[in-house]
């Protein structure tokens, strides 16, 4: 064989031993359905997750002024992360190495190690962080990493251990798009911030006043915390209504409530302006107000708790807390297509508001029969779904259309 020849066939062989892996790794990401133990999938999943968060890690550490969320670097600790990082190296690299002597997925541990040894070659958990400037343009690329493992450790072990419908897989019908609406609405949260915060100090600075502000604030921390979130849940109630009872909103909320399986992953479908504008709306009251920080944090906690406990495949006995509280039987019912689901259960904390204002679902059922908008028009992709309130056409009258 001469030298061209030669230079051709290794060419074609590393071309294959590189193509193979990203190929059989792109189609596990468009598969769906059940992780069968024993084959190697469920490790090599952890692996694939870890390896890339830790290399996401590690070029937040690289950039921290660009790629992390600047309410978040104050608070935690740069050396607990770092401690976390090494710790998701390792085992990602740990599973990785173990399932190639063993032969299991082998192409797809290939891709978890290769993560794992670019993440080191970057610099690992070592790499220094010096000072920078705090007031840049930035995605919440942190934010996304830290809510993502919090989330699926969570929620997920929540699911396995209280499902509603215990039969429904991880990785269900759809996950891929619902994935893509999570990590865009995380990596936008700076836009978000900055466009709500604009809009808010812009449009209502003139009916701040301070001496009411302080009257608020020298509420105690529990009922001043109580009267927040009622004051939040109020505005979410009308600006919600608000989406399901014009046609011109309901194209945007649509959207959210085309998700047919109902998962702690579902509540992220949501189209971006619509994040935008429920924030304007509910913070706005909020902002008026001018509820301390420690109340304002506590809300922050309990929202973003209830926004995924309440889509999450869980059933559990509440008893009489379900006609105080926004559960996830609740809430599930405000997705269900079912007909005597439709407009109802608007609150997202107060279940007592959609009694209060005769909007509370009516049924003799436990349980809904289906999820989803009526008629199933909505087309999947995340892009897709951005741009559906614009399509050419008649706009659907709303959930029954």
């Amino acid at each position: 064989m001469n030298e061209p020849s030669k230079r051709k066939l290794a060419s074609q062989v590393l071309d294959r031993a590189v193509k193979a892996p990203v190929e059989e790794t792109r189609a596990l990401l468009r598969r769906d359905g059940e992780l069968r133990p024993g084959l190697g999938k469920v490790s090599s999943v952890v692996a694939l997750s870890l390896g890339f968060l830790g290399l996401l890690a590690v070029l937040a550490f690289h950039f921290p002024q660009y790629l992390t969320t600047p309410d978040l670097r104050h608070k935690y600790s740069v050396d607990v992360l770092r401690q976390l990082l090494l710790v998701a190296l390792l085992v990602s690299g740990g599973i990785a190495l173990g399932n190639l002597i063993l032969g299991r997925m082998r192409n797809l541990n290939i891709v978890a190690f290769a993560f794992v040894l670019a993440a080191t070659a970057l610099g690992g958990s070592r790499v220094p962080v010096g000072s920078f400037p705090d007031h840049t343009p930035y995605i919440g690329l942190d934010w996304f990493i830290l809510d993502l493992l919090g989330s699926t450790l969570v929620f997920v072990v929540i699911e396995k251990l209280f499902p509603l419908y215990k039969g429904q897989t991880l990785f269900r019908r759809e996950w891929q798009t619902d994935l893509k609406h999570f990590a865009v609405n995380h990596f936008i949260v700076g836009l978000a911030l900055l466009t709500v915060n604009f809009l808010l100090h812009h449009l209502l600075g003139w009916m701040v006043g301070s001496d009411f502000q302080q009257a608020v604030q020298h509420i105690p921390f529990l009922p001043q915390l109580l009267l927040c979130v009622l004051v939040a849940d109020l505005a979410q109630y009308w600006t919600h209504r608000a989406y399901h009872e014009v046609p011109f909103l309901w194209r945007f909320h649509a959207v959210h409530h085309s998700v047919k399986t109902m998962d702690w992953l579902a509540g992220s479908r949501q189209h971006m302006l619509e994040l935008i504008a429920t924030r304007v709306c509910v913070l706005a009251p909020l902002y008026v107000l001018g509820f301390s920080e420690a109340v304002m944090n506590g809300y922050i906690l309990i929202v973003g708790f209830q926004a995924v406990f309440n889509h999450a495949n869980v059933h559990l006995p509440w008893g009489p807390l379900k006609y105080l509280v926004v559960t996830p039987d609740f809430h599930h019912w405000h997705h269900a297509s079912d007909d005597e689901a439709i407009d109802r259960n608007y609150a997202a904390h107060y279940a007592f508001l959609d009694y209060l204002f005769g909007t509370a679902v009516k049924s003799t059922k436990r349980f809904p029969e289906r999820y989803g908008v009526v008629g199933d028009y909505m087309p999947d992709g995340f892009v897709k779904q951005q741009l559906f309130p614009f399509r050419s056409g008649k706009p659907p009258a709303g959930p029954a259309a």
